[in-house]
């Protein structure tokens, strides 16, 4: 999961990468093509590729296509529903068993608290005798309860980070409050529906909303655009340069008829609250650094699992 992005790339690599060219057209030049292609299928949104090497992507009703922003070749279509990247998404948030009361979420959840006690058990039997390394002569029972003392105090402090940012998600209607308490801030106000547009009024363009949530938010790239039915709005995600987090934390709402912003949050003008939030969940996925800090949580991740093997196998070496 810490990979999600550069793994669906590669996954679907004739779909992600394009040669980067000299002039990129305009979004209305790919709706055009697009409407054009699926016979007058009206368009959800546009994802707009921050990378050159990357394609940008186009939603409608039925899926994903996939297009070449320089020349407006489509590369493909992705139908909507969930593929294998996502489900294993799910499986990690809640065992993909959802409905309206969401179990698999609160199983998740207390798994974390479980850990979090393991964690803290595992360095009060481990402290006494502060093993940090595997004896050549250990065997059997020995060699497993060497392992996993090492692997156990090595890992300790990034499955602690790991754990408790995830319980903090994973609990988040009792701790988001608890943030925006902590921080004496306050959510910001999403804006009401903007007013019907007046007789004969015509939308501007994707590209002039574009525009404007760039002069809204100095210094942020916008990398995702909903484009609105007759009585919505424009919402347009964007990310600053030092955001490493794919769905980005900056957010720009535009009045498709007027121009005016509804609505401007910055990743770095958030209230506190959100900012605590949005960290908390970058620290998880390993997001907060870009590839180091994913590569550290990864092997998190996978010491973890040895921990798992190795307390499996000292028990299998010790029953009767």
């Amino acid at each position: 999961m810490a990979f999600e992005p550069e793994l669906d790339h590669l996954l679907h690599a004739r779909l992600s990468y394009v040669t980067r060219q000299a002039r990129t057209l305009s979004l209305a030049e790919i709706a055009a093509a697009m409407e054009k292609a699926f016979s007058g299928e009206r368009i959800g949104g546009l994802q707009i590729s921050t990378d050159p090497g990357l394609s940008y992507g186009v939603a409608l009703r039925r899926g994903l296509v996939s297009v070449n922003q320089y020349t407006g070749e489509i590369l493909g279509f992705r139908p909507g529903g969930p593929d294998f990247l996502s489900r294993v998404h799910q499986l990690h948030l809640r065992l993909l068993w959802q409905n309206r009361a969401d179990p698999g979420k609160k199983i998740v959840s207390w798994a974390g608290v479980v850990i979090l006690f393991l964690l803290f058990s595992g360095l009060y039997l481990w402290w006494p005798y502060k093993r940090l390394r595997i004896s050549r002569a250990a065997s059997g029972f020995r060699f497993w309860f060497e392992l996993h003392n090492s692997f156990g105090i090595l890992s300790f402090v990034f499955l602690l980070v790991l754990s408790f940012t995830g319980v903090m998600i994973g609990f988040e209607q009792t701790t988001v409050p608890m943030f925006y308490r902590i921080t004496g801030s306050q959510p910001s106000e999403r804006p009401a529906q903007p007013s019907p547009p007046p007789p004969g009024a015509t939308p501007i363009s994707p590209d002039q909303a574009i525009e404007i949530a760039r002069q809204a938010i100095p210094g942020a790239t916008p990398f995702q655009i909903q484009v609105p039915g007759p009585r919505g709005a424009y919402q347009i995600r964007s990310r600053f340069p030092e955001d490493l987090t794919p769905g980005g934390r900056s957010a720009v709402i535009v009045d498709q008829y007027t121009g005016k912003v509804l609505f401007a949050e910055g990743f770095l003008t958030a209230p506190a609250g959100a900012r605590m939030v949005i960290q908390n969940r970058a620290i998880h996925t390993g997001d907060i650094f870009g590839i180091p800090s994913k590569t550290v949580m990864s092997l998190a991740c996978l010491m973890m699992v040895a921990q798992a093997i190795s307390g499996a196998c000292m028990w299998w070496k010790r029953r009767p």
